[in-house]
């Protein structure tokens, strides 16, 4: 009897076993559910979202985010929008066969875009935007027929825009805008039907669709744009290293538009200067009359015109996107600033008039004081306060002297309570639209006043407003600016926050060592924060840096210029953070109002 059971044990032991397989493979969740799973792995951090990923599931969708066919069980959306997600986007996802639609937008995400994608032909449409993805566009994604929406703007995207996505026929939105993009727009395909706002904010892009002829069509940027098409038909390491070729040559192209803006008020002042000068003095003896503010001119405006008269180019000590700027001495020793703005339409004098009364009337220790203006037949003369110091930009990048951590402290301060005082006490309220180094000027004892408030908004134009801006503001504007163009206090928040990381890194937002990463200054703290490190964005040439007050500005400036515009903080929030985390405790100054 014994030995009947013994020799029954054996079979009843392999059912046992089969049966425990079986229960075990029908629990497993279903490929889906592992790509998911491995995308999920790939990101340092989110608002909490992810975890609430159970692998213990039979099937990934009733996770948040995710959306399957009820029949198939197989996903086909994966909505992840605003969530705070940093990290990679992990290769797997171009495992999901039948997903439709990949919405990842307003997010952190870094890295390159998964050629892989390729392999999800049933895409329908791809919303990358708002992240800091870098590297080049992948010519795969041409192979998605089906994908009718596809926008990947507002990143650090570089290098050509891949012939092969003229090839989607059932594109309707297409939008790259706000990256790193260079050579030729291709003209061949579906892509020749989209406007300038698809491309917009790619200095390096030229063709038929933005107006700008390219200058070699048949020599360098034509054979350039051949070789994402060569390199998808290459494999192994030749599609290896044809990547990294284009990716070379795209970081060495970005790295000339950089150096090219740099130049371009250099050259426009040698082209122009002595002709704008004379213009100035013919302006003005054809016919002009000066207007006061509050009696902040204290000449009369003959003594005033008759300076204005004498100016020519050896009084330039500035050329920005709104005009050149000329340094007014009177007689009586006193200086100040002239900005020369062009006038650009018959109905421009009334606006901007009205419009400088109110900016003349704004009064704030940390405001560049507006105290008239010329009204010339050709032009507006705005008379502003000299502040000696020049600006921040050039006392952070073109003088030999550093900053000091005290003296970046202050400035850092007293550019927040100005522009708190815009946003919050001013009336009517100022969004300023263009806050950068270059708008923040220093007085003789380096204390920081924002300048040039209201004036984006005098003189943008709905057509070319964004054009115009970009071109000198590149790298401080949030991404929702740079898509709509539609300005908020948020956006100046954001612009704020660069700014402070200019501040305390002492590099511009688009600096070269940041570009040959694919990124810029806030891609770079975002990568820092994820690898634990955020402090390493310091200027190491900076004395006295107080570990406290650092980590305590660190996160004002990545509160600053999150993603998301309803995560950033008011500046008056700002200016009370900085008071009591960053600054010794004092009586703010924050709503006098009547502060010189």
């Amino acid at each position: 009897m014994a030995i009947h059971l013994r020799t029954c044990q054996g079979p009843w032991l392999f059912y046992i076993l089969l049966i425990y397989i079986l229960l075990n493979k029908t629990g497993a969740i279903n490929s889906d559910g592992e790509a998911l799973l491995n995308f999920r792995n790939a990101i340092v951090s989110s608002d909490g979202i992810l975890p609430l990923w159970r692998p213990e599931d039979p099937d990934p969708c009733n996770w948040r985010g995710v959306t399957c066919d009820q029949k198939t069980k197989r996903v086909i959306y994966l909505s992840l929008k605003n969530h705070k997600l940093s990290g990679p986007i992990s290769p797997d996802i171009g495992k999901l066969e039948h997903l439709r639609i990949l919405a990842l937008y307003n997010n952190n995400f870094y890295g390159t875009i998964p050629s892989e994608l390729g392999n999800c032909t049933g895409l329908q449409g791809i919303y990358l935007q708002g992240n800091y993805l870098s590297g080049l566009i992948p010519s795969e994604l041409g192979n998605l027929s089906e994908l009718q929406y596809l926008d990947v703007s507002s990143n650090s995207l570089s290098g050509l825009i891949p012939p092969s996505l003229g090839k989607l026929n059932k594109l309707i939105t297409f939008n790259v805008s706000n990256n790193f993009l260079i050579g030729p727009i291709p003209s061949d395909g579906v892509l020749i039907n989209f406007t300038e706002s698809s491309f917009i904010g790619n200095r390096g892009l030229c063709g038929n669709q933005i107006n700008m002829t390219c200058k070699d069509e048949s020599g360098g940027p034509s054979t350039n744009s051949q070789f994402p098409q060569s390199g998808q038909n290459q494999g192994g390491k030749k599609k290896y290293s044809g990547r990294l070729l284009i990716s070379a040559s795209a970081t060495v192209g970005a790295l000339l538009l950089v150096a090219l803006m740099c130049f371009w008020g250099c050259f426009l002042y040698k082209k122009f200067g002595k002709n704008e000068s004379n213009s100035i003095a013919m302006d003005v003896s054809g016919g002009a009359s000066i207007v006061m503010f509050h009696g902040d001119l204290p000449y009369s405006s003959k003594d005033i015109i008759k300076k204005l008269e004498n100016l020519n180019e050896e009084h330039v000590i500035g050329f920005g996107g709104f005009g050149t700027v000329y340094k007014l001495a009177m007689d009586d020793g006193n200086v100040f600033a002239l900005k020369r703005i062009l006038k650009m339409n018959e109905g421009f004098d009334r606006f901007f008039e009205r419009e400088l009364e109110i900016l003349g009337s704004i009064k704030h220790r940390y405001l560049v004081n507006l105290r008239g203006y010329c009204n010339s037949p050709t032009s507006k003369l705005l008379i502003y306060d000299y502040l000696p110091g020049g600006s921040l930009d050039e006392a952070l990048h073109e003088r030999s002297e550093q900053l000091d951590w005290d003296a970046r402290l202050n400035i850092i301060m007293g550019a927040a309570k100005g522009l708190a005082y815009l946003h919050h006490d001013c009336s009517p309220r100022i969004i300023h639209r263009d806050i950068k180094s270059s708008n923040i000027l220093l007085d003789g004892n380096l204390e920081a006043r924002v300048s040039d408030f209201g004036l984006a908004k005098l003189l943008e134009d709905e057509e070319s407003h964004i054009t115009t801006i970009v071109a000198g503001t590149f790298g401080y504007l949030a991404p929702e600016y740079m898509q709509s163009g539609r300005a908020t206090e948020k956006t100046d928040v954001y612009s704020f926050g660069v700014l402070v990381l200019e501040v305390l890194s002492g590099k511009r937002p688009t600096d070269a060592s940041f570009i040959e990463k694919g990124l810029n200054i806030v891609g770079w703290l975002n990568f820092l924060v994820t690898e634990n490190r955020p402090r390493e964005i310091a200027d190491p040439n900076c004395e006295g840096v107080q570990i406290e007050s650092l980590d305590a500005l660190l996160l004002v400036a990545t509160q600053c210029v999150s993603s998301s515009p309803e995560d950033r903080p008011t500046m008056h929030r700002v200016v009370q953070i900085l008071e009591s985390e960053v600054m010794t405790p004092c009586p703010s100054d924050f709503y006098d109002s009547n502060s010189d």
